[in-house]
């Protein structure tokens, strides 16, 4: 597309989604990420927030609309599944490592397998990302061996291996006890400062308004709202949205 905004990394128009029991997920969703922005997505559950992100790397498919990354159209029957999820890392809530597998074993899959880069050029940089995360002296320990915290940041360095252009994060530290997610957060602060593109669904509403170059408010498979982390929490302009914070902020 010679038209492009180089600029731009995602681009969805028009995207809609409706499950198989009739549900809409998503309505007429349009939204634009550019190189290098962290964009945080927040909103009662049930919202589409989820869906939004898992259908920008065609995991989940679309009813309406087109979604692009890279100038790629993710959707299209012809595109390259395998090689645009090498391009677009994505965190769970869950943390899905190989339980029989090291943390530097788990770290080092994807390389190995997908991308068939050589053994001891993916072993020296997947050691260098759990030293990254923090985890350099647990290269050797399975999941059931470390914290929820401690996989949660091996599941980060495991996406990181692939050297994606965009970070996809949802709900990442959900499924943390409240001590351990403040060492997740630390590591995606780190990424955020260091100019990675990151596309995080959060209940964190301390991390969107310090990291987040702009925040979107969801609500019915809508986007209901969006601006900057100041105006969005400390002005908003959307009364659906000035509810919402009024009862997250409140607990």
């Amino acid at each position: 597309m010679t038209d492009r905004n180089p600029k731009l990394l995602i681009e969805a128009n028009g995207v809609s989604k409706q499950f198989a029991n009739g549900t809409q997920a998503l309505k007429n969703v349009s939204l634009t990420v550019e190189r290098g922005e962290v964009l945080c997505i927040i909103g009662p559950s049930g919202s589409g927030k989820s869906t939004l992100l898992r259908t920008l790397n065609a995991l989940e498919e679309i009813s309406e609309g087109d979604i692009q990354v890279n100038g790629h159209s993710v959707h299209n029957r012809k595109v390259d599944l395998n090689r645009l999820r090498t391009q677009v890392g994505m965190v769970f809530q869950q943390f899905n490592l190989f339980p029989h597998m090291t943390a530097l074993e788990n770290v080092m899959l994807a390389p190995l397998k997908v991308l068939k880069q050589p053994e001891a050029e993916v072993r020296a940089r997947a050691e260098q990302l759990l030293a990254k995360v923090g985890l350099a002296d647990k290269a050797q320990s399975h999941p059931a061996q470390l914290s929820g915290g401690q996989q949660q940041r091996v599941a980060i360095a495991r996406a990181l291996a692939m050297k994606p252009s965009i970070m996809l994060f949802d709900e990442p530290t959900s499924a943390l006890d409240p001590e351990m997610v403040g060492e997740v957060l630390e590591v995606m602060k780190a990424l955020a400062l260091e100019g990675m593109t990151m596309c995080v669904v959060t209940h964190e509403m301390g991390f969107a308004r310090a990291v987040a170059h702009r925040v979107l408010f969801m609500d019915h498979g809508e986007i209901v709202y969006q601006d900057a982390p100041a105006a969005f929490f400390d002005a908003p302009r959307n009364e659906r949205l000035k509810t919402f914070l009024g009862q997250i902020l409140k607990n």
